[in-house]
C-alpha cells in the first residue's frame, strides 16, 4: 500500500506525477482556503505533507497522528516546532542548494538597485522629472571595488562573495559563528569580528537564519557603526533586523539606504514607513521567485518527502536538528 500524503502547495504537474508514482496523494485546490478544522480534517491519516511554510506546531502535531515527514518547499524551517516534532519522531526536509544562485542573483539586484537608485530614477523619468540641467542630485553610489562584508557565511553567502570578487573587483568581509580558512584560502574573503565588518563594508548583507538566538539581532547600535554612505541588505529573514531601528537609521542617515526583500511582517503594511523612503528598496520576499528555481525546490521537496516514507530518508535533506 501507498503511504499517504497531502499537498499543501500547489506544484508543478511534473512534481505531482512524481509524487504520484509514489505515493496516495490530496491536494489543497489553488486559491482554496480551508479553515483550521478542515485542514486539520485533510491531514489527520496522512503519513506526509508537502508545504512551503506553515506552521507546523503541537496543534497542527495532533492533528495529523499518523504523520512521519513535513517536507517544506524552502531552505528554511522556522516554521518547525523541532521539539514537538522530536517527540512524536516526525522527521522535516528542507531543500537547499537548488535556489542558492537564484538568491544570490537577487542580492546583486538589491546592491545595484540601491546604490544607484534606480526605482527611484525609474519613478522620476517616467514621471516627467527629467527636465535636463544638473544632474548632480541624481548620482548613486559605485558597486564595483567595493567593499561587502557577509554576516552568515553559508551557502548563499559563499556564492555571493564568488561573484563579488570574480565580478566586481569587491574585496569580501564576512563574520560567522566560525572561521573559514579553507574558504579564505581558497577565494580571498577575510574574516572580520562584527564592528571591524560593519565599519569598513560599504554594503552589509544579512543572510542570518532565524531562530531564538538571531530574532531582532540587527539593532540601531549595529547600524551607527556602518558608514553614512553604507548601504543594508537583507534578504535572509525580516525577523533578523529590529526594523524600528532600521527606520531610525534612515531616517537620522546613520546609513545611505537599504534594500529588502524581507520584513519583520509579511505581507507588510502600506503604512510601514520603510515604504515611504525613496532611499528604500522593498520588494516581496521573492528570493527564490523563478519559474526554474521553484519548480526545482518543488522537485527537492518531493523528492525528500518520498525518500523518507519510502527509503527512510537516506537521501533526503533531513533538518540537522531532527537527524
Amino acid at each position: 500500500m501507498k503511504p499517504k500524503v497531502y499537498i499543501n502547495k500547489p506544484i508543478p504537474q511534473e512534481v505531482e506525477e512524481y509524487i504520484a508514482g509514489h505515493c496516495d496523494y490530496r491536494k489543497s485546490k489553488e486559491g482554496e482556503k480551508l479553515s483550521k478544522e478542515q485542514f486539520h480534517d485533510e491531514i489527520k491519516d496522512v503519513e506526509g505533507i508537502l508545504t512551503a511554510g506553515g506552521s507546523v506546531d503541537q496543534e497542527f502535531l495532533q492533528a495529523a497522528s499518523n504523520l512521519k515527514v513535513v517536507s517544506n518547499m524552502s531552505v528554511g524551517y522556522n516554521n518547525f516546532n523541532l521539539e514537538e516534532m522530536k517527540k512524536r519522531n516526525v522527521i522535516g526536509t528542507n531543500t537547499p542548494y537548488v535556489l542558492d544562485n537564484a538568491v544570490a542573483d537577487l542580492a546583486f539586484g538589491l546592491m545595484i538597485a540601491t546604490a544607484r537608485k534606480i526605482p527611484e530614477l525609474n519613478n522620476y523619468v517616467k514621471n516627467g522629472g527629467w527636465k535636463g540641467g544638473d544632474d548632480t542630485p541624481l548620482f548613486g553610489l559605485n558597486v564595483h571595488s567595493t567593499t561587502l562584508g557577509i554576516i552568515g557565511m553559508g551557502r548563499i553567502g559563499q556564492v555571493v562573495a564568488r561573484r563579488a570578487i570574480a565580478g566586481f573587483n569587491m574585496d569580501v568581509l564576512y563574520h560567522n559563528r566560525k572561521q573559514n580558512l579553507e574558504l579564505e584560502d581558497e577565494i580571498g574573503v577575510t574574516y572580520k569580528n562584527l564592528e571591524g565588518l560593519l565599519k569598513e563594508s560599504d554594503f552589509v548583507l544579512l543572510l542570518l537564519p532565524l531562530n531564538e538566538q538571531t530574532k531582532h539581532y540587527f539593532t540601531f547600535e549595529h547600524f551607527k557603526l556602518m558608514k553614512k554612505t553604507g548601504i543594508f541588505i537583507n534578504i535572509s529573514r525580516g525577523q533578523t533586523v529590529n526594523e524600528n531601528a532600521l527606520v531610525q537609521a534612515l531616517w537620522e542617515r546613520e546609513i545611505a539606504a537599504a534594500g529588502l526583500d524581507v520584513f519583520d511582517q509579511e505581507p507588510t503594511s502600506p503604512d510601514n514607513p520603510l515604504l515611504s523612503m525613496d532611499n528604500v528598496v522593498a520588494l516581496p520576499h521573492i528570493g527564490t521567485a523563478t519559474h526554474k528555481t521553484r519548480a526545482d525546490i518543488a522537485m527537492l521537496a518531493a523528492k525528500n518527502l518520498v525518500d523518507v516514507l519510502i527509503n527512510d530518508g537516506k537521501s533526503a535533506y533531513i533538518v540537522p536538528e531532527l537527524r
